[in-house]
């Protein structure tokens, strides 16, 4: 704790005493405020909010031992640190009596100047550490009250969308085409919060892998600009985007670079007003280019400002938007900024002024740029992929069921089975060219069941794909160790399962 930002009540009738002992913690650099009574230590402590009060035990108006209780009993005042101090009342029992009044530390006069100060500075100590704790607590409340909030506002759409799928409503084909996109999209907004939930557990156990290649940011910011306009478009709001570096190449990683910018943008939006205006500016010096993203939304009060990019931050304000957020997007853009050997800023004005947040990245030496994505342009001209035999495992029942119709409609030859020793038994008569295993089933898990495919000679070749809400590195690593050929999560989307298992030779 810095010192000179904390203020210490100094309590004692003896003038004399008080000044010395004022006199030793002001030249430790602390700022001293005084009292000569209990009363007016009471109001000394409800006016200053003092981080600590050195409190004598013998005053003349009020004992201080009471004077502590008072402090400890009212709820505005609770957290201020007690060291009690005294001449006279140097027993054990009244160490006992001033501690179990609520002091927290006691020393007996005269105390040696050294003493004092370190007394003060290990209690303060204590004072950040619980400050700290209690900051933390109340920071995770509100996430997860927030989490919650934003983990069940996509379900009311999809469970309207599943409803409107139902025959009995006699929905049209263009109600029911709509009601698909509603659920997609959703979906789609569930899988970026917990891929942002499981980002920050990386980067903060050291485990994100960048893909390092010299980039084109004209490039990224057209892929991030695709990914955000449909924030954008939802509130009807105006982008514009100026380049003014030639050229714009940086060092990083695609995707990562293109989720900083994507972030940037959806948080503009979020705490931008319909119809709104927002700015996406490209600038460059000698050494590095700067990612400008300039809003005309609710602005950052100025005491909020130094903590935007904290993890979990929100505006107060966001209690009171449908689309806070979970306070992720911009602590992931300073962490990917600065794995990146760059830097994340934050301006405004005021409130209702807007922001403006710059992101600067190390500029590149080398002139060769790698493409943003690498997709080959003729994937879609291949001819239609044979026929496979696929088994499915996964107590899930919904979610194995649903998969099996939709492998089904794509004209495959689809099992299921619900238990790990059903799928296994099943395998050997099936004798199928893909397995898709859950990793969690009941009886004999995934990594087992996988195990014993290699090992029969009749499955050693089944293309093995697991498909698990387990999504950490840690747990790829397991299911290579255990013989599956491809890691998909929860939820994949089609499209990469069916890739995965037209990359299975059919015979």
């Amino acid at each position: 704790m810095n010192a000179h930002a904390t203020v210490i009540l100094n309590v004692d009738d003896n003038e004399g005493a008080r000044y010395v002992k004022s006199r030793v913690l002001r030249h430790a650099g602390f700022a001293v405020i005084e009292a000569a009574t209990g009363q007016a230590a009471l109001e000394a402590v409800r006016d200053h909010l003092p981080a600590l009060v050195l409190l004598d035990v013998k005053l003349p108006d009020i004992s201080g031992i009471e004077v502590c209780r008072l402090i400890k009993a009212d709820p505005q005042t609770n957290s201020t640190l007690v060291l009690q101090t005294s001449a006279a009342a140097v027993q054990t029992r009244d160490k006992v009596l001033a501690l179990d009044g609520g002091a927290d530390s006691y020393l007996t006069e005269p105390v040696e100047p050294a003493e004092l100060v370190a007394n003060v500075r290990a209690l303060l100590r204590l004072y950040a550490a619980e400050k700290a704790l209690r900051d933390a607590d109340l920071r995770k409340d509100h996430f997860l009250a927030t989490l919650a909030h934003e983990l069940r506002n996509p379900l009311a759409p999809i469970r309207n969308a599943i409803e409107l799928l139902d025959p009995r409503h006699g929905a049209n084909d263009a109600m029911r085409a709509d009601a698909r996109l509603i659920a997609s999209r959703q979906v789609e907004h569930l899988g970026r919060l917990v891929d942002d939930l499981l980002d920050v557990s990386r980067i903060s156990h050291g485990k994100i892998t960048l893909q390092m290649g010299t980039l084109d940011l004209r490039a990224i910011v057209e892929m991030a600009v695709e990914t955000s306009q449909p924030f954008l478009e939802a509130k009807s709001q105006q982008l514009t985007v100026e380049i003014e570096c030639e050229p714009c190449h940086v060092t990083g990683d695609a995707i990562r670079v293109a989720q900083i910018i994507s972030n940037l943008l959806s948080n503009a939006a979020k705490y931008t007003a319909e119809g709104g205006k927002i700015a996406l500016r490209l600038e460059s010096d000698a050494f590095a280019v700067s990612i400008h993203v300039r809003d005309n939304g609710i602005g950052i009060a100025p005491d909020e400002l130094p903590y935007v990019f904290d993890l979990f931050m929100q505006s107060r304000d966001a209690v009171k938007r449908a689309d806070g957020g979970l306070g992720i997007g911009l602590a992931l853009v300073r962490e990917l900024a600065e794995l990146h050997g760059g830097s994340a800023s934050a301006q405004s004005d005021g409130l209702g002024l807007g922001s403006e947040f710059v992101v600067r990245l190390p500029i590149a030496r080398t002139p060769h740029c790698e493409s943003p994505c690498a997709q080959a342009d003729d994937a879609g001209a291949q001819t239609a992929p044979p026929r496979r035999r696929v088994l499915i495992a996964d107590d899930n029942v919904d979610s194995a069921a649903s998969l099996l119709m939709l492998l089904q409609l794509e004209g495959h030859d689809v099992r299921v089975a619900h238990d790990g020793l059903a799928a296994l038994a099943l395998a050997q008569t099936f004798l199928p060219h893909v397995a898709i295993l859950d990793i969690g089933l009941p009886g004999m898990d995934g990594h087992a069941v996988a195990k014993a495919l290699r090992s029969a000679p009749a499955t050693a070749r089944v293309q093995l794909i697991a498909l698990t809400g387990y999504g950490q590195a840690r747990d790829r690593e397991a299911a290579s160790e255990a013989g599956f050929d491809r890691h998909l999560v929860k939820p994949a989307s089609l499209e990469d399962i069916l890739r995965e298992i037209e990359s299975a030779p059919p015979n």
